[in-house]
């Protein structure tokens, strides 16, 4: 099924070609009208994804939930499938916790390609508040989550970064804080030499990309996402201690309402995203397509392929407790799928299949291990429609 909202888009796309063409014709040249109409009328490839309906539906059913989503986009024909299930339908608005921080990421990305900042060089060389501490870490080895600083797990409340969850809080001081900390002397070791998932690297990272800038979390979000891809649900904020019960389930009181959050100032950087379905997909169709959105460039398209790489196997023999690979944000399979993700605490899990350029995002507001669940019960189906259709 394919929602109003998408309907409406393509049907405005259509509308402004056919304006495009019908103002370019003469009636000199009726003969390439003729050639425009007959190219015009080429039937779209058919993709059907109805395969994966009653396996959605016996998941929802058997674990209780509330709804999922799950949105199909492919290189060349965007968005191809849509699927919506109880309260998730293409406006529903959701916190996606980890599946933020492959869109974090592309924010330093970009900043990089406007040669404001070099992702190599230590970020000592950026910030006045990073001088005289831990003066190797890069923002490189802060979005691959190896910069040797203490990461989430085991302990995500570790205390001497536990600014980045207190939305009262600035992102500028939370990060100058726990960077200059003597409190976790004894837990950190040399970057890249260990892969730390997560933690207070990653509010780091955004606090040099405001810092480098001049401008707040949500103006870079405006001129890297929002405006370029039109992409305007997307937003951040730091819900942990203000709604739920921290990491142990999808936080219910949101309702799909960014509004029941009171404004931050320092949005959390690996997990404070929250969006609806039909823009998320938009985010991977700029990773599909070299980094552009419409005919816009927003990321250069080694940046993009940057991101995509297992940065931590190849600069020091790293890996996940996975055993997977890792880049900026994106967790990469090493067992020749092509595949990479970036799966959240709530059930969120979007993907790409680099190889054959098509991917997918699945929503829940649940819990991970679910999202995970689901998610390896679609892959095979989603990549036999796509395959299908071609």
């Amino acid at each position: 099924m394919t929602s109003t909202r998408t309907q409406s888009l393509r049907a405005l796309a259509a509308l402004a070609l056919l304006g495009s063409l019908v103002a370019g014709c003469s009636s000199e040249d009726s003969a390439q009208a003729d050639d425009s109409a007959q190219t015009s009328s080429t039937p779209e490839r058919e993709y059907d994804f109805s395969a994966v309906e009653p396996i959605i539906e016996a998941f929802i059913a058997e674990h209780g939930l509330n709804g999922a989503g799950l949105v199909v986009v492919e290189k060349d024909d965007g968005i191809v499938g849509e699927q919506y299930f109880g309260d998730v339908d293409a406006d529903r608005v959701s916190l996606v916790a980890s599946a933020s921080k492959m869109v974090t990421a592309g924010v330093l990305v970009r900043l990089a390609d406007q040669g404001v900042l070099d992702l190599d060089q230590p970020i000592a060389e950026y910030v006045d508040w990073a001088e005289g501490h831990n003066p190797e870490v890069t923002v490189a080895q802060l979005l691959s989550s190896s910069s040797g600083l203490v990461g989430l797990m085991p302990n995500p409340t570790y205390g001497p970064y536990i600014c980045q969850f207190v939305p009262t809080a600035k992102m500028q001081d939370c990060a100058g804080t726990a960077w200059a900390t003597p409190d976790d002397d004894a837990d950190i070791v040399a970057p890249d030499t260990e892969w730390r998932y997560g933690g207070v690297q990653w509010q780091i990272a955004g606090a040099v990309a405001e810092t480098v800038s001049g401008k707040p979390w949500s103006e870079l979000l405006e001129e890297t996402y929002i405006e370029p891809c039109g992409v305007e649900s997307l937003g951040y904020n730091n819900h942990w201690a203000q709604i739920g019960d921290g990491l142990s389930g999808y936080p219910d009181e949101f309702g799909g309402d960014p509004g029941t959050l009171a404004p931050t100032e320092n949005p959390h950087m690996e997990g404070g995203l929250y969006i609806d379905p039909v823009d998320y997909g938009e985010l991977l169709l700029l990773h599909l397509r070299e980094g552009r959105c419409g005919d816009t460039q927003v990321l250069e398209p080694e940046s993009v392929e940057r991101m995509h790489a297992d940065r931590v196997g190849e600069t020091y023999g790293g890996e996940t407790m996975t055993g997977a690979g890792y880049g900026f944000g994106w967790w990469v399979d090493r067992d020749d799928t092509g595949r990479i993700t970036d799966p959240g605490a709530y059930g969120t899990l979007p993907w790409l299949d680099l190889d054959d350029d098509f991917g997918a995002y699945l929503v829940l507001e649940a819990e991970a291990e679910l999202g995970l669940m689901l998610a390896a019960q679609l892959y095979d189906e989603v990549e036999a429609a796509v395959a299908a259709a071609r």
